[in-house]
């Protein structure tokens, strides 16, 4: 099946969407590559801009690559941001800064499809390195009664909540110790070494060029990496041009998507031999924009 008959299956499910939530456009985005895709989130800059600041610290210092997803709550959130593997078998903290003022706001509420600060129970100011997204509307149970309420700082687009929805569908597990809600991405059973393969890792952590800096073409391809994480892994290439192209080419997939004459074109080779329309760039960037890119 080509992308293009993929999209009315894509709107069906919500991927095509507007974003639930008002998102300013020049608003900051950072990329989370994963295993089962980019998850994309629209940073609140000017309202919460604090804590965007001390995210994208993190982020700048690469302090988040090979961090894992440490706790998944059924029907609640998923946590990272605490924890890494950098040697061997033995899982490390991250390295932590000095804990922020909490910015919760009434008006920023921990709706599905968020991203906000974990922190210490009875401690409102003492978020450093933790977030979590919300699974469901958490409005009233991470609202002010609980430890101050917990600073939602971002949104995530609607094709990354479907990479955090993949997520959520995995195996919970009782590891132990800190992480007695661990998913995993392969069977494992108590007293078995648990292994890289058996985690779901944030390769890298990056902040995405400025919207209003990106061409039309640029927009298209990162919304399409997120959408279409099956043909376009790894996310994030850079551009480049050739034969009146301006395309990217995705090395894990090999495959490459391209703008020319006003056209979104594809070339999958597991898919066929032939540069196929995706669609025009208008239509495609409308699509791009109404998820927030």
């Amino acid at each position: 099946m080509s992308l293009f008959k993929l999209l009315p299956r894509l709107a069906a499910a919500g991927f095509l969407a507007a974003s639930t939530l008002l998102v300013p456009a020049q608003a900051t985005m950072v990329r989370f590559h994963t295993a089962y895709g980019p998850i994309d989130i629209d940073l609140y800059d000017n309202t919460a801009a604090g804590t965007v600041q001390n995210f994208l610290s993190y982020v700048r210092q690469d302090a988040y690559m090979q961090s894992f997803i440490h706790r998944h709550e059924a029907n609640f959130v998923i946590q990272g941001g605490g924890y890494n593997w950098p040697v061997g078998n033995v899982a490390g903290y991250v390295p932590t800064g000095a804990p922020i003022v909490n910015e919760y706001s009434a008006d920023r509420p921990n709706v599905r499809g968020t991203i906000a600060m974990a922190k210490q129970g009875g401690n409102p100011d003492s978020a450093t390195s933790q977030w979590f997204f919300n699974l469901k509307d958490n409005t009233t149970t991470l609202g002010p009664s609980n430890n101050g309420g917990f600073t939602v700082f971002g949104q995530v687009t609607a094709p990354g909540m479907a990479v955090v929805d993949r997520i959520a569908a995995l195996t919970v597990v009782n590891a132990g110790g800190l992480f007695p809600q661990l998913p995993v991405r392969k069977p494992w059973a108590t007293g078995q070494t648990m292994t890289r393969e058996h985690l779901v890792f944030i390769d890298k952590a990056s902040e995405l060029p400025a919207k209003a800096s990106l061409s039309p073409s640029d927009r298209i391809f990162n919304y399409l990496e997120a959408a279409y994480p099956q043909y376009a892994a790894p996310a994030s290439p850079a551009s480049a041009t050739t034969d009146g192209y301006y395309f990217r080419y995705y090395s894990a997939t090999n495959a490459y998507v391209g703008t020319k004459d006003g056209q979104v074109w594809y070339l999958v080779p597991a898919l066929g031999s032939q540069i196929t329309r995706l669609g025009s760039i208008d239509e495609l960037l409308a699509t791009a924009q109404a998820n927030g890119y």
